[in-house]
């Protein structure tokens, strides 16, 4: 899928002009792995499975924990709704984001 966080918020940057990105921030899969932020290790030690919808699923995730670093399930439901996993691994997935966000509450504190 083709994710990216653009200004904070997770859009398909398939289908947004490069236009409407001038003066913008723009978050990649790439980007989160290089940073080494929590989320991407939480991902590559707890839910990778076949690796189809693993990128989509890490920004989504990102872009959750950046506005609310303390999801419940049904925000992390909420935000990841509309990825697809064939593995069927979706449990996994929102204990991963709830993994991340006590990395994350760790680092800050």
């Amino acid at each position: 899928m083709c994710i990216v966080i653009l200004d904070g918020r997770p859009v398909l940057s398939c289908l947004t002009l490069a236009v409407d990105r001038n003066g913008k921030t723009v978050e990649t899969a790439e980007g989160i792995a290089n940073s080494m932020h929590p989320i991407f290790e939480a991902y590559k030690y707890n839910t990778m499975q076949c690796g189809y919808c693993t990128l989509s699923f890490i920004v989504k995730a990102k872009a959750l924990l950046n506005r609310n670093p303390n999801p419940t399930e049904e925000d992390i439901r909420e935000s990841l709704s509309g990825s697809i996993c064939r593995c069927g691994a979706y449990p996994e997935h929102i204990k991963t984001v709830k993994y991340a966000a006590k990395k994350l509450s760790s680092l800050i504190t």
